[in-house]
C-alpha cells in the first residue's frame, strides 16, 4: 500500500512543510519522534498521512507532546502494517458530540446523511478545532463520497494557511 505523509509545522515565523519517511515504523511513539524531528521546536505540527486514495490520518503534536491522532476509517488498520500502526488503536469517536452531519439543502434536511455508511472514523475528531476545522466539517469532508485523501488535506490545509507549503511537496 502506498502513502503519501506531509507535516505541516508552525513556529513563530509561521508554517513550513516537509514530506516524512514512515516505513519502519512500529507503534505512534516512533511516528510522533519523527513529527518531532521535522522541527523540534515547533508550536504546533501536524502529520497528514495519505494511503491509496482511501485513508488519510492526521496526526497533532503541541509543543512536541500530547499526540493526538485521527483517522478517517477504521478499515485502514485492517488494510496495512502502517494503517495498524497509525489507528489500529483509536476507538470510534463520539459522533454525538459532533452533532447533526445530515447535508441541507435548500432550507431542510435532506433525508441523505453526509456521512457514508460505509465510513469508520475513529480518534480524535476535534483535534482540529482550534484551528477552524470542526469535528463535524472534519468527519463531513472525510466521508463525502468522491473525495479523495488529498482532496480533505488540501481543503484543510487552506484553512490553516499552508496549503502552498504542503502542495509543493506534492510537485516534488
Amino acid at each position: 500500500m502506498s502513502y503519501f505523509a506531509a507535516a505541516a509545522v508552525r513556529d513563530a515565523g509561521g508554517w513550513t512543510a516537509a514530506e516524512v519517511n514512515l516505513r519502519g515504523v512500529t507503534d505512534l511513539d516512533e511516528v510522533a519522534e519523527r513529527l518531532r524531528d521535522v522541527e523540534p521546536d515547533a508550536d504546533l505540527s501536524l502529520l497528514f498521512v495519505e494511503a491509496d486514495d482511501a485513508y488519510l490520518v492526521v496526526l497533532r503534536l503541541d509543543e512536541g507532546e500530547d499526540l493526538r491522532v485521527f483517522g478517517s476509517d477504521s478499515a485502514y488498520a485492517e488494510e496495512s502494517r502502517l494503517g495498524s500502526v497509525l489507528v489500529g488503536d483509536l476507538k470510534a469517536p463520539d459522533l454525538d458530540d459532533v452533532g447533526d452531519v445530515r447535508r441541507t439543502t435548500g432550507g431542510g434536511e435532506s433525508d441523505q446523511p453526509a456521512v457514508d455508511p460505509e465510513a469508520d472514523p475513529v480518534g480524535d475528531a476535534d483535534l482540529l478545532d482550534d484551528l477552524g476545522i470542526p469535528a463535524q466539517r472534519l468527519v463531513t469532508l472525510c466521508t463525502r463520497e468522491g473525495m479523495l485523501p488529498a482532496d480533505v488535506t488540501a481543503e484543510v490545509c487552506q484553512v490553516l494557511g499552508c496549503a502552498d507549503e504542503v502542495e509543493e511537496l506534492r510537485e516534488v
